[in-house]
């Protein structure tokens, strides 16, 4: 599976955006995906996660009720809709592909990950 992602750029704070990640391959609907994000001498920190149905997702505490995980099989695309930013939130965003059917925390359990969008908030 290759992925790439999309969508980052420049917005002020309050501000919103889309990510977009686009995978390769009929057997995207198989992998649960997870978005990860890494600001400059920082690790990369899970930030949200949909099962491979899209039925269920899960929400570091600093995004809920501000982000929102969502797929689209049939497009083989992965999104993440990102309200009310906050500088805090600057950081390139990474979208990964894992085999296992429920999203993990953990950025070691994914098995496929994509090239980085850069999300920059200005306060």
């Amino acid at each position: 599976v290759q992925l790439q992602a999309s969508g980052g750029g420049l917005v002020q704070a309050g501000g919103s955006l889309r990510l977009s990640c686009l995978a390769s391959g009929r057997t995207f609907s198989s992998y649960s995906m997870g978005w990860f994000r890494q600001a400059p001498g920082k690790e990369r920190d899970f930030v949200a996660g949909i099962t491979w149905t899209g039925r269920s997702t899960d929400y570091a505490d600093s995004v809920k009720g501000r982000f929102t995980i969502s797929r689209d099989n049939a497009k083989n695309t992965v999104y993440l809709q990102m309200n009310s930013l906050k500088p805090e939130d600057t950081a390139v965003y990474y979208c990964a592909a894992d085999r296992l059917p429920i999203p993990q925390v953990g950025a070691d359990e994914y098995d496929y990950w994509g090239r980085g969008t850069q999300v920059t908030v200005s306060s």
